[in-house]
C-alpha cells in the first residue's frame, strides 16, 4: 500500500508538471494560475501545494525534469563540443525539451511571484560559466596553448553564442539548421581561441 501511494504521488506530480508545461507554453507563465494547472492535471489545488511550494518551484521542477545532457568521454575540448552539439541535436528532436525551453526563453516574465525562477536562472548560468571556464582551461593545458582571451571571458562568449542560436531558432526553426550552424559556429569559436578540434593539428586550427 505504501509503495502504491508513493507511485500514485509520483504520477500526480508528473501530471501536474505535464499540465504546467502545456499551459505555460500556450498562455505564458505569469498568465497561468495554479488552479488552472490543477484542473488540467485532474488534481486538486491542494495536490499542487503538496508537491510544490509555489509557481516558481513548479516551474523550476519542470526545467529540471528535462535537463540532463551526457557528454561523450574524451579530451576536454571533445567533451565540451560533444555536450553542446548533443544539446542542440536534442533540442531539434525532443518535443518536450523544445517546448520547455520555449517557455523558459520566451514566455517567462520575472515578476515578483517568479523571483525564484530568476534566482535559479542566474544560479544555473553561474555554474555553467564556471564549468565552461574550467573546460577551456583544461583544453588549453591539453593542447599546450595560451587562449587568445582569458578563459573566463571566452566562457561568456560561448554561453552567449549557444543561447543566442537557440533563442533565434526557437523563434523561427526554418531560418537555419540548428545543429549544422551550431557546429560551424563552435569550430570557428574554438579556432579563434587557438584550440584544435580532436583529429586536427594545431597548424590546421
Amino acid at each position: 500500500m505504501v509503495r502504491r501511494t508513493k507511485e500514485e504521488a509520483l504520477a500526480t506530480r508528473h501530471r501536474l508538471l505535464d499540465a504546467a508545461e502545456l499551459l505555460f507554453h500556450a498562455q505564458g507563465v505569469s498568465r497561468t494560475s495554479l488552479g488552472e494547472i490543477a484542473l488540467k492535471a485532474g488534481a486538486t489545488r491542494g495536490a499542487v501545494y503538496w508537491h510544490f511550494k509555489d509557481k516558481a518551484d513548479l516551474f523550476n521542477a519542470m526545467i529540471e525534469r528535462v535537463i540532463g545532457l551526457n557528454a561523450q568521454a574524451g579530451n576536454a575540448l571533445g567533451v565540451m563540443r560533444s555536450a553542446v552539439v548533443d544539446y542542440l541535436r536534442q533540442m531539434t528532436t525532443d518535443a518536450q525539451l523544445r517546448r520547455v525551453f520555449e517557455v523558459a526563453m520566451h514566455q517567462v516574465e520575472y515578476v515578483n511571484e517568479l523571483q525564484a525562477v530568476r534566482d535559479r536562472h542566474l544560479a544555473v548560468r553561474k555554474l555553467c560559466i564556471v564549468d565552461i571556464t574550467l573546460g577551456l582551461d583544461m583544453a588549453a593545458r591539453d593542447q599546450g596553448v595560451t587562449l587568445a582571451v582569458p578563459a573566463g571571458v571566452a566562457a561568456w562568449v560561448l554561453h552567449g553564442l549557444v543561447v543566442g542560436l537557440v533563442q533565434d531558432w526557437l523563434l523561427d526553426d526554418g531560418i537555419f539548421e540548428l545543429v549544422a550552424t551550431g557546429e560551424a559556429a563552435l569550430d570557428v569559436y574554438f579556432r579563434g581561441l587557438g584550440l584544435a578540434r580532436p583529429g586536427e593539428s594545431s597548424t590546421e586550427a
